[in-house]
């Protein structure tokens, strides 16, 4: 019996050239929409996906791949004679390989000039219901939902003529994942439409970005994940210019250093900070006095911290830095001389797209099994409002 694969995808990088080896290797492949039109105009043949369902795509596409048809060649226990029964009664046939990847739902909210309507019309209802039948029914059926594993299926289909259960159960894994993470997104949009700012349930979801060397000490493993949609003007949502990768309490500092710097907006700030404490902070009415300011708060401190700066780097700033030893330095931005000078030393020199803010900010402690969230104070406390008790 000719095995069937559904293709119903986005992001089309590769899929042209994985379909062309799926059909050297016997198979048969029905696709929807634009995905069909790529593979048509590629020269794959394909079955449409009305052709299987006997509707045609309707409601602007809404609707196409939810129907008996798909689901039950989905769903069917290839181990049960009586699924195999109920599929043969309804002249249902098995889809073996589904390859489907969803509507750009996140790429969609980051856009300056998103509507809601764009929102919504981009939330993915058919894709994620294959996604989930097929990594239900993993025990045959294999899924793909990431152009990446294309490469091992069909390895695997070429030497073998099946994937292999560890393979599908792998895969199904990554399914869930992945559509567990696309429904905290939108979960999280629509909270944020609603203005609800303790909802019953927290959805969140992180990507990995970067493994790390080793973790706080060295014989700990460590990984570093980032918020989905990292907005804010946090070390997660920064670029790293030069220098090697960041270590797991690089990280730390920065993300300590960013945080007090938040608050100094108005005028040029420049903070030193080394072992989460701050050791120096500066404020001028520009960057290059500032800096100094900071430098001699604890001129020997801040050999080996870090430094965040919330103006441009400039020339001659660059050249009173270049002359001390410092693990990272963090900007909204730098001239091209003033990079020039860092990067020839190796500094890590780190850029902040984002513009700083008071945003209300939620804090996380974790406990066992449990997080503690609160909000950072927005409050500024000035030294006239401070009242010291006791001899300094």
């Amino acid at each position: 019996m000719t095995k069937r694969a559904l293709i119903s995808i986005s992001d089309k990088a590769g899929i042209v050239e994985f379909a062309q080896e799926l059909k050297k290797l016997g198979w048969d492949i029905i696709s929807t929409g634009g995905t069909k039109v790529v593979l048509d105009n590629a020269g794959v043949d394909t079955i449409a996906i009305d052709d299987v369902t006997g509707f045609p795509e309707m409601m602007d596409g809404r609707v196409k791949t939810l129907h008996p048809n798909i689901h039950g060649g989905l769903l069917a226990r290839r181990d049960l004679d009586s699924h195999l029964q109920a599929a043969k009664d309804n002249k249902i046939e098995l889809i073996d390989l589904v390859v489907v990847n969803l509507y750009p739902f996140k790429e969609t909210i980051l856009k300056p000039d998103v509507t809601y309507a764009d929102a919504v019309e981009n939330i993915d209802i058919g894709g994620p219901s294959m996604l989930r039948s097929a990594a239900k029914n993993h025990a045959s059926v294999t899924v793909v939902v990431d152009p990446a594993d294309y490469a091992v299926v069909l390895d695997e289909l070429a030497a073998n003529g099946e994937t292999s259960y560890e393979t599908r159960q792998r895969l199904a894994a990554k399914v869930f994942r992945h559509t567990a993470a696309y429904d905290a997104l939108i979960a999280a949009y629509f909270t944020a439409q609603v203005g609800e700012s303790k909802p019953e349930k927290l959805t969140l979801t992180y990507d990995l970005k970067q493994p790390m060397r080793y973790g706080e000490n060295p014989q700990q493993d460590a990984d570093f994940y980032q918020k989905a949609l990292p907005t804010e003007y946090s070390i997660a949502s920064a670029k790293q210019l030069n220098g090697k990768e960041l270590s797991f309490n690089n990280i730390r500092d920065a993300d300590a250093a960013i945080r007090i710097i938040r608050d100094f907006k108005d005028r040029p700030t420049v903070v030193a900070l080394k072992h989460m404490n701050p050791c120096g902070i500066g404020q001028a009415d520009d960057i290059e006095t500032a800096w100094d300011y900071a430098y001699e708060s604890d001129p020997v401190s801040i050999f080996g911290g870090i430094v965040v700066l919330n103006r441009e780097v400039d020339a001659a700033t660059a050249e009173k830095m270049h002359g001390v030893f410092l693990e990272i330095i963090i900007a909204p931005s730098y001239t091209d001389e003033a990079l020039a000078i860092l990067t020839n030393k190796r500094k890590i020199c780190v850029f902040l797209p984002c513009h700083l803010t008071l945003k209300r900010l939620a804090k996380w402690k974790q406990s066992t099994q449990a997080w503690l969230v609160d909000f950072l104070c927005k409050t500024k406390m000035w030294s006239k409002k401070v009242q010291l008790t006791g001899k300094w």
